[in-house]
């Protein structure tokens, strides 16, 4: 297990090369990406069995951002591993790009699943959960969904599965940073109370501070230990999280950005680097 302190200077780091890739463009989904950097940070430099160098590796852990619109976050992690050159970054979502918008399994090196229409991705994690099995393989699939896609019928049709298929090697993440792109998530079309939802399908669920390093990889190996049916880890999320000119603000889903704001922001969050 990787320390509190390496885990979180990395997820200050994605977040960097986050801002600073939509920054670059101009404009993008900055909000939900930055939501999730911390839980990128222990899945990809603590808890996954991946290998940078062979992406295709049979055997790798699954990880499905079923949020796509995060993708310019994943990006930044996998960058970060080294399945690409960070140059690539600045590339995000240009003519002729490996990193679109949304994530594209055909197109960038460590996507796992392409994603976008919200609700199919989890559908799709499922699905590798069930072909693990199916195959006889043991690797994890991880999948992260946002709060606004919970609304998606589909999502508890692939949950309803998930459970009475036993999937317990299936881990779950909501980014419950309890924003969309109308208005908060309760003004919208409420999902209070989350967790008990997801415990009447049978899932175990954590509900955790979504930000806490240390949070993280205690419910992940909590997770892990379940016997016979699949996880939900709720994570109590910040939209925005890290950027001062869009934290918690719902208009941070998908915005334009001055060169002024994202180098700001960029320096701002050297300065919390953990030495």
């Amino acid at each position: 297990m990787n320390t509190k302190n390496y885990l979180e200077n990395q997820a200050i780091e994605i977040r960097k090369l986050t801002i600073e890739s939509i920054g670059k463009l101009g404009v993008g989904h900055i909000g939900g990406s930055l939501s999730i950097c911390d839980l990128l940070s222990v899945l990809y430099f603590d808890v996954m069995d991946i290998d940078a160098n062979d992406p295709s590796k049979e055997d790798r852990d699954r990880f499905v951002l079923s949020k796509g619109h995060g993708g310019p976050a994943l990006y930044a992690a996998l960058a970060l591993k080294g399945y690409f050159d960070k140059a690539l970054l600045d590339t995000l979502n240009r003519p002729n790009t490996k990193l679109p918008s949304h994530c594209d399994r055909s197109m960038t090196p460590g996507i796992d699943m392409t994603t976008g229409s919200l609700g199919q991705g989890f559908s799709c994690a499922v699905g590798l959960a069930i072909g693990a099995r199916m195959q006889k393989k043991d690797y994890w699939t991880y999948v992260c969904i946002g709060d606004g896609e919970t609304q998606e019928g589909q999502v508890w049709e692939a949950a309803m599965l998930a459970n009475s298929q036993k999937l317990d090697r299936l881990i779950a993440f909501t980014d419950y940073n309890k924003m969309q792109i109308d208005g908060s998530i309760e003004e919208v079309n409420g999902l209070y109370p989350l967790d008990d939802k997801w415990k009447s399908f049978g899932w175990h669920v954590q509900v955790i501070d979504g930000h806490n390093i240390e949070a993280l990889q205690r419910a992940i190996i909590t997770a892990k230990n379940m016997r016979g049916r699949p996880s939900m880890i709720i994570m109590d999320t910040i939209k925005g999280k890290g950027a001062y000119f869009c934290e918690n603000e719902v208009f941070s889903h998908n915005m334009q950005i001055s060169e002024e704001q994202w180098k700001r922001a960029v320096q701002e969050l050297d300065e919390k680097k953990v030495i």
